[in-house]
């Protein structure tokens, strides 16, 4: 295992044994009456022997800025020599009997024994007496630090980065392959894997550089342990650092308490306090002070604790008051790094001297630590609250989040709603129009059936004249069809007629034949009014035609051609007639169908929405509006009629063209 050697941090053993002698304000007179007469002599041995080193100091200095160079100075100067070679053999044996008789000095020249560490303890004794002092000399921990070295730890890369800049002016340090590296490395490493829960925090790698200067890394290993646990030293690393929000509370009470001025003009520039006085706690000074003055603060607080950190901080603030006044936060800042740190390297023991007179009160420390604690109870109860309320916060902001979106989503439904009202009550208003034109239409169609139930009940009434009976029917399409026979023989006897009458005008004397075809044509159309197929009217005056044109035919020869004429036209005239009968008959016959067609349809039209409106309406629903649009059906009273005035049925005017026929018959007039 390596051990690191004693070096001496910055100082010779003349400055070492200067300092410890060099602040006779501190010495223990009221503890005079407990030592022994040796001890009493020894003491006063060296306050004497500080006083001559003082003066010598003096007159040095003065024959250093002196171009002179008197006998007299020469003497003093080998008188101080001799005197401090005797001091120097005192200290040995004084530190070396306090560390032989280590357990007897603790218990019962405890207060001498602090003055002694106070004036400084000896380089060569420092590291035995900083083990003395913190308990660390058998500690089992000791025993880990070799295996603890085997392991790899979660920091290895934070303290390989750090440890160049630990102490990187040292010559133990220099170097990156340097011994001091190597095992300030190996002794961060062991601690960030005895205590995982604070690792590594780089303001301890300058505790533990300074133990390696005194000591082996085992020793400064379990010196640093001890520390940790015993000297406030875990509670100020931790990742909460809650032990250095403690010391910079309690220092600023100090602050305010003994320099209310200085308190005043730091807040009015934001200078806080732990702008500046963190590093002192977390370095107790290692990085603010030169390693001699450091050296002997650290002194100290291996005896006395973290009270050596307030005394020397307000101390320094005491001594500094009146130029930081002046000063705004900048010039402050800078004057705390530049002009502080080496105001005492000259005169440590003025340090200590001051920092002993400053007012310090173990109790009211104690009340403090309770009023900061009472204060971080109430943070965190407030930081709980805060959490809570944030949470709510959070919960809340996602409830009016979840409500903006039902109320977005309500508000689509009322706007959808309010379109499906606007829809509804657009439909509802073509439902009522609809609904007025069903009115109307059943309103018609109601009258229409009642028109029609009279037309019913009058064919019902009609049904009983057997001219309108199906066998009426039959026979006036039997008769029908004779008509249309006795027609067509007219046709071709008209045919025949013009053959001949053509015939006669080619062959005039032809004529007696004439007559006598006359006369058969005669006897034919008798024969045909016998059967009723020509009117008698038309037969008549057929008949006197060609009676006259026989007497005429007979009497004047002559006049054959002009009475062929006449006869011609006549014949024209009487086919003319005779289509027009034909086209009136027909016109009739498809007429009278047609009506009975239309109105049988009608009729089942009629029926079926009478059984559509008793399905459908409610009773009581066809006179409830007028109607808006047009009827149902086609009209029954196309004709005008109303109902008092039925129109007349088609079937009778069928029935007054078979009438006609057996009046023709029967041999009465025709109608014109």
């Amino acid at each position: 295992m390596m051990a690191s050697p004693a070096v001496s941090p910055d100082s010779s053993s003349h400055e070492g044994l200067s300092s410890i002698h060099s602040a006779p304000a501190c010495s223990p007179t009221s503890d005079s009456e407990n030592l022994s007469p040796d001890e009493l002599e020894l003491l006063a041995k060296l306050e004497e022997q500080n006083r001559l080193l003082e003066a010598d100091s003096k007159s040095l200095r003065s024959m250093n800025g002196s171009r002179r160079n008197s006998g007299s100075s020469l003497v003093s100067s080998s008188s101080a020599s001799s005197n401090l070679s005797h001091l120097e053999e005192d200290t040995w044996i004084l530190w070396g009997r306090i560390v032989n008789e280590w357990d007897e000095w603790r218990k019962k020249k405890e207060k001498l024994l602090k003055e002694l560490i106070r004036k400084g303890i000896p380089h060569h004794f420092r590291a035995i007496v900083w083990q003395l002092l913190c308990s660390a000399t058998e500690m089992p921990v000791k025993k880990q630090y070799s295996e603890l070295l085997k392991m790899s730890s979660p920091c290895e890369k934070l303290i390989r980065r750090d440890i160049a800049r630990t102490y990187p002016e040292h010559e133990f340090f220099k170097g990156q392959d340097s011994l001091g590296q190597e095992v300030l490395f190996n002794v961060m490493k062991a601690y960030s894997l005895v205590d995982r829960e604070v690792g590594y925090c780089q303001g301890s790698a300058f505790i533990v550089g300074l133990l390696l200067m005194q000591m082996p890394e085992e020793e400064a290993f379990c010196v640093f342990v001890r520390l940790m646990q015993e000297y406030r030293l875990r509670e100020l690393f931790k990742p909460s650092m809650a032990e250095l929000g403690l010391c910079i509370f309690q220092f600023e009470s100090l602050l305010q308490e003994q320099l209310p001025e200085l308190n005043t003009h730091f807040r009015s520039q934001s200078f806080l306090t732990s702008m500046y006085a963190s590093s002192w706690f977390l370095t107790l000074f290692l990085t603010t002070f030169p390693l001699p003055v450091a050296t002997r603060v650290f002194d100290i607080f291996m005896d006395e604790g973290l009270e050596i950190v307030f005394r020397v901080g307000m101390a320094l603030l005491q001594f500094n008051q009146a130029e930081l006044v002046q000063l705004d936060m900048e010039g402050m800042s800078q004057y705390f790094q530049k002009v502080i740190p080496h105001q005492f390297d000259s005169c440590p023991d003025k340090l200590i001297l001051r920092a002993f007179q400053v007012k310090y009160n173990a109790k009211k420390m104690k009340r403090l630590e309770k009023e900061y604690a009472s204060i971080k109870n109430k943070e965190m109860e407030e930081q709980i609250e805060i959490k809570r309320l944030r949470t709510e916060n959070r919960l809340l902001k996602q409830r009016i989040e979840t409500l903006e979106k039902e109320s977005a989503a309500l508000a689509d439904r009322l706007i959808q709603g309010q379109v499906t009202r606007a829809q509804e009550a657009e439909e509802n208003y073509i439902i009522k129009r609809e609904l007025a034109v069903v009115r109307q239409r059943c309103s018609s169609a109601t009258e229409s059936l009642q028109r029609a139930q009279s037309t019913i009940r009058q064919l019902q009434h009609q049904q009983g004249n057997p001219r309108l009976s199906e066998a009426f029917v039959t026979q006036l399409e039997a008769e029908l069809e004779q008509s249309r026979l006795r027609e067509s023989q007219t046709r071709g006897a008209l045919k025949e007629m013009q053959d001949r009458v053509l015939h006669m005008e080619q062959e005039p004397h032809a004529l007696q034949e004439a007559q006598v075809e006359l006369q058969e044509l005669r006897q034919r159309v008798l024969h045909l009014e016998s059967q009723g197929a020509l009117q008698p009217l038309e037969v008549q005056h057929r008949h006197q035609e060609l009676q006259s044109q026989s007497l005429q035919q007979g009497l004047h020869e002559g006049s054959n051609a002009a009475a062929m004429e006449e006869l011609r036209q006549r014949v024209t005239e009487l086919e003319l007639q005779q289509e027009q009968r034909l086209l009136q008959g027909q016109l009739k016959r498809s007429e009278a169908a047609q009506s009975i067609r239309q109105l049988q349809e009608h009729i089942r039209e009629l029926k079926a929405e009478i059984r559509m409106l008793r399905g459908s309406l409610p009773f009581g629903a066809v006179a409830l509006g007028p109607p808006l649009g047009p009827p149902l059906g086609p009209p029954l009273d196309s004709s005008g009629s109303s109902d008092e005035d039925p129109p007349p049925s088609p079937l009778r005017d069928l029935g007054a063209l078979g009438g006609s026929s057996d009046s023709d018959r029967e041999g009465a007039p025709p109608a014109p």
